[in-house]
């Protein structure tokens, strides 16, 4: 069991309590690692606020500089947190050192960023600049499905715009976190980073504490309400990246044999535990029992273990609430009239479910409605195109979807119908740290990545200058 300490104004530091860290591909505990009490989360905030004015002040160049080398050496560790990232979270190797990869990878292009000031008026009458300026401390709170990249999706902006930070990962998932704050504790000036782990205890302290200037959040929706709340009474500035339940639109004209592997990749990356990965998929009548049979063959082929062997493809589910929610929904999709064609769980120790190919259900049944981030697979039948639109537009959720088509003006002309943050044509899930995210309805708040992302860690302050 590693040694898994908090980082609170630049020194590694003993909880005063420990939480215990479960294999979900074995249900035993593999680590137990340092948890917060109330008094370490205040230290930490005081820690940051501590730091921000030298900080803020510090030219760019030089916090562009720290960014790289916290890359640097998440590059030098990628096999140790790797292994990490599979024995907390569960899923396979291979993705877990692709999500570290991811996590050099952004933290790389958000130290190319800058934040440009803007003359918009010079005359003989005034100058009037637009400037950007760091807002204070920062508070990211971040989910159990990709603990260190949902990290650096909150670090590196952050530093980037001047922020100082707290990081408080999900306590399922937090010793890659808390073992990132081990690797740059002599990079980062103290302060400036600080990651403390909890039992899902201090999140109304650090959401609504006055001294915490914005809250960036990805998780559930429900939680984010929550921050909204706690937030109101000082007007924090808020980015909420929540619950997505995308839709794939999959018109008759496509090739089934090749375009089915492409939507079970789509549902199923990290055992479905995905915010934009595809969640219902609308077959259009006349190729909707071909596309069920090639995905149902893909399920039966997989090879779900734990994501520690080689060759696994689907690992477990997180965590064991997560584990009953998604046997919940299968069997709700059983009772409700559909034909489930998978979906038992192993017989051994692990939160493991085979994947479910679920036909034959509508919207009104939870497995359409519901968000069921896991490896569930529902396929609702469609006939005119307009009609996928209309059914797919109803959920209140918006945060990505994807229609597939060999014709590709008729894709673009349902996908611009399509109410969500981001939409694909012919691919899913495809995103980079130059591209913005942003959820729309009730999928979230604000922007995440590329330069409109930064910009959401800034207040905007205006010159104004009489000549």
């Amino acid at each position: 069991m590693g040694d898994y300490r908090l980082l609170i104004g630049g020194e590694l530091v003993d909880g005063d309590e420990h939480l215990a860290v479960v294999n979900p591909a074995t249900e035993e505990i593999f680590a137990k690692v340092s948890r917060a009490s109330r008094k370490q989360a205040e230290a930490a905030i005081a820690s940051a606020k501590a730091a921000f004015p030298v900080w803020s002040k510090t030219p760019i160049e030089k916090r562009q500089a720290v960014v790289s080398a916290i890359a640097d050496v998440i590059r030098d560790n990628a096999d140790d947190l790797a292994r990490t990232l599979t024995s907390e979270q569960g899923k396979p190797i291979a993705e877990a050192q692709g999500e570290v990869a991811w996590t050099e990878g952004y933290l790389r292009h958000y130290a190319t960023l800058t934040l440009e000031s803007k003359v918009v008026q010079d005359d003989e009458t005034a100058r009037v600049e637009v400037h950007r300026v760091p807002l204070g401390v920062v508070v990211g709170i971040v989910a159990w499905n990709f603990p260190l990249l949902l990290a650096a999706w909150k670090i590196g902006p952050a530093l980037i715009a001047g922020d100082t930070i707290v990081v408080k990962p999900a306590p399922t998932t937090p010793a890659t976190t808390l073992k990132l704050g081990e690797l740059v504790k002599d990079i980062v000036p103290p302060g400036v980073i600080n990651i403390i782990a909890d039992d899902n205890d201090l999140g109304p302290l650090l959401t609504s504490h006055p001294d915490v200037a914005k809250v960036s959040f990805t998780g559930s929706v429900e939680t984010g309400r929550k921050i909204m709340k706690n937030g109101a009474d000082t007007l924090k500035r808020l980015t909420l990246e929540l619950g997505g339940n995308d839709v794939a639109i999959v018109l008759d004209d496509v090739n089934v044999k090749e375009v089915a592997p492409k939507i079970f990749d789509a549902a199923l990356l990290n055992c479905g535990q995905v915010c934009m990965a595809a969640k219902r998929i609308y077959v259009q009548a006349p190729i909707y029992d071909a596309m069920a049979e090639e995905l149902v063959k893909l399920a039966k082929e997989v090879v779900v273990d734990d994501g520690a062997k080689q060759g696994t493809r689907i690992g477990p589910l997180q965590n064991k609430a997560q584990f009953k929610k998604v046997q919940d929904l299968i069997e709700s999709a059983k009772k409700e009239g559909g034909t489930v064609l998978g979906g038992d769980r192993l017989d051994r120790a692990g939160y493991f479910i085979r994947p479910a190919i679920v036909r034959d259900v509508k919207e009104g049944n939870r497995i359409v409605d519901e968000e069921q981030f896991g490896p569930v697979v529902p396929i609702i039948k469609f006939e005119e195109d307009d009609d996928a639109i209309r059914r797919a537009n109803a959920s209140p959720y918006g945060l990505g979807g994807s229609v597939w088509s060999g014709d590709f003006k008729r894709a673009r002309r349902l996908a611009e119908q399509l109410d969500a943050g981001t939409v694909w044509i012919n691919q899913h899930i495809t995103i980079g740290p130059h591209i913005p995210m942003a959820g729309s309805k009730q999928s979230g708040i604000g922007v995440e990545q590329a330069h409109e992302g930064l910009a959401e860690f800034t207040q905007v302050r205006v010159l104004n200058m009489a000549k």
